[in-house]
């Protein structure tokens, strides 16, 4: 009997793919994927050394221009330096391609006032309402605890 070959008792499975742990994988690479997205939308804008606020909420909303004023008071749109004298027809032009624009002036906290309002008042003038200031939440730069026993992140306004 020893080359005479014996049917054992055990059935052989065929090899299946499952698909449980596959979907796992894949829901691991879309969560990675949307993080590493959302942290380059941040990466849009030049550098400045934003003033710091205790009611500062992270900024999460793509449909935004970031225009970014330095401590030489010289203007940004996005990256793209922009002289003084255009910066009213580049926000008349934003405005024409959306009503609902939104604006968010990123201002180092070197630049001088005057620069900053400018920028404001031609955002203004040029038609566009939602306009916001960016700057760094206080615990960010170690600010400690928030006064008055304000939750963190602060309020929305």
């Amino acid at each position: 009997m020893h080359g005479s070959h014996s049917i054992s008792p055990v059935q052989i499975k065929k090899a299946r793919i499952e698909i449980i742990p596959l979907i796992d994988i894949m829901f691991f690479l879309l969560a990675s994927f949307m993080l590493v997205s959302l942290t380059m939308i941040n990466m849009k804008a030049i550098e400045v050394n934003l003033p710091t606020a205790t009611s500062a909420q992270p900024n999460t909303k793509p449909d935004f221009i970031i225009v970014s004023v330095d401590a030489l008071g010289d203007f940004y749109f996005e990256k793209e330096k922009v002289a003084k004298e255009d910066v009213l027809s580049r926000f008349q032009q934003l405005y024409g391609q959306n009503h609902e624009v939104r604006i968010y002036i990123r201002a180092d906290k070197q630049a001088v006032y005057d620069s900053v309002m400018f920028v404001l008042d031609q955002a203004r003038t040029s038609g566009i309402q939602k306009v916001g200031l960016e700057i760094k939440a206080q615990d960010a730069v170690g600010g400690g605890n928030t006064p008055g026993g304000a939750p963190p992140g602060g309020a929305t306004h």
